[in-house]
């Protein structure tokens, strides 16, 4: 029973990190049809931010959940103005500038930190099932990603804000000529798809290692997930993460974390190809 416990800790926490590490692309993807590829960076740079707030004596808590996701969105905000504004509609130039932003953060921050590894000391400690320890931190992450899911559902959902992003990205044009400032609209929608970028390194940082290239191992992740859920952005994240996230775990416990890795890739890839259109293109039509 114990071990049991254990194991349903641990494939809860796996889904809980993918709709974490995903939240962000679902809102700049999935509701705005950008692809970001520097996705991955504003998970890293949330993790630095994270770290410099501690070394500076920031209170730890607010050192991974208030500083990352307000600078990451404030460089979210640059990066929309300066870059991305002007390429919306051009899928295939906007992954390209993507790209070689994530190239340019990755170079400032090996220049700036070096590639060793940073890291955040882990705010809880473990507790004990049975003969079996299990982290205290990883049931917070697992409470913290349902609560940032249920704040941005509400916020999308029930907000002035929430009802003009939506509007906006299902037909522009229709949002201008009914008055609506749609540059702003973008603007602050991007911010808030990086700023939650920003949120998810800064919770991970304490139970993974910063280094500037590790961007890739997530937006692998964020991508599989977000394709794999479809068109409602909340609803698609939480259906594909609990599909990825239950058979890579379930993997990683019976052999080993590679071949985690390699189910949950064979699983979106089953899942793309009997589903196309993602979980929510067949299933929860309508849904946020």
């Amino acid at each position: 029973m114990a071990y049991a416990t254990i194991v349903g800790i641990e494939v809860v926490y796996a889904i809980a990190t993918l709709i974490l590490v995903s939240l962000g692309l679902a809102i700049i993807f999935g509701m705005m049809r950008v692809i970001n590829l520097a996705h991955g960076e504003f998970l890293v740079m949330g993790g630095y931010a994270a770290t410099i707030a501690v070394h500076h004596g920031v209170n730890v808590w607010i050192a991974i959940l208030i500083v990352p996701p307000i600078a990451v969105g404030l460089i979210g905000l640059v990066v929309e103005r300066a870059v991305i504004r002007f390429l919306y509609g051009r899928m295939v130039e906007t992954m390209l500038a993507s790209w070689g932003l994530s190239l340019l953060i990755v170079g400032l921050l090996t220049t700036i930190f070096g590639s060793s590894t940073e890291g955040v000391p882990m705010p809880l400690s473990g507790f004990t099932i049975g003969a079996y320890q299990a982290s205290g931190y990883n049931v917070f992450v697992i409470a913290f990603s349902l609560l940032t899911l249920g704040a941005v559902y509400v916020l999308l959902r029930f907000t002035r804000l929430g009802l003009l992003a939506r509007g906006t990205m299902q037909n522009a044009a229709m949002a201008a000529a009914l008055g609506v400032d749609t540059t702003k609209v973008y603007a602050v929608t991007f911010a808030l798809g990086a700023a939650l970028a920003g949120l998810a390194g800064g919770v991970l940082a304490p139970v993974a290692g910063i280094v500037p290239t590790s961007g890739g191992s997530y937006i692998g992740q964020a991508f599989i997930t977000v394709l794999g859920g479809g068109a409602a952005a909340l609803t698609g994240v939480t259906s594909a993460a609990l599909l990825f996230g239950s058979v890579g775990q379930a993997a990683t416990f019976a052999t080993n974390p590679v071949f985690g890795s390699v189910a949950l890739l064979l699983a979106a890839v089953v899942l793309i190809r009997i589903l196309p259109n993602g979980i929510t293109g067949r299933y929860f039509k309508g849904w946020l």
